[in-house]
């Protein structure tokens, strides 16, 4: 997978074709409101809060990619650099958000 060079943070963005590829596989935190969260969201994809950050922080793998998701790709760089600050290695930024993704790929929308 080819990512856009390297930047300043420590995270990086991801377009929802690069995300296709591993969505499975991968930690999803979704971010937005968790009422558009149960609208539809990617399936496996935590809805992650003031409320669960430091649980989630506390109990996931920090050597596993992770994809911060809001509704377009602005409120999730926010998020990208809190985790990636919080020790979470490979943090990535899915670019134009679940907007984008729901365009691309209606079929995968739970």
């Amino acid at each position: 997978m080819a990512l856009r060079g390297i930047y300043m943070n420590n995270w990086q963005p991801i377009s929802v074709n690069e995300l296709y590829d591993h969505w499975q596989e991968w930690q999803l935190v979704d971010i937005r409101a968790a009422e558009a969260f149960y609208q539809g969201h990617i399936p496996g994809a935590i809805n992650l809060n003031n409320e669960n950050l430091q649980n989630y922080i506390d109990h996931h793998d920090f050597e596993k990619p992770l994809v911060t998701i809001c509704y377009v790709g602005n409120s999730s760089r926010g998020a990208a650099e809190l985790l990636s600050r919080a020790g979470f290695e490979k943090v990535y930024s899915l670019d134009g958000g679940m907007s984008l993704w729901q365009t691309q790929y209606p079929e995968l929308i739970e």
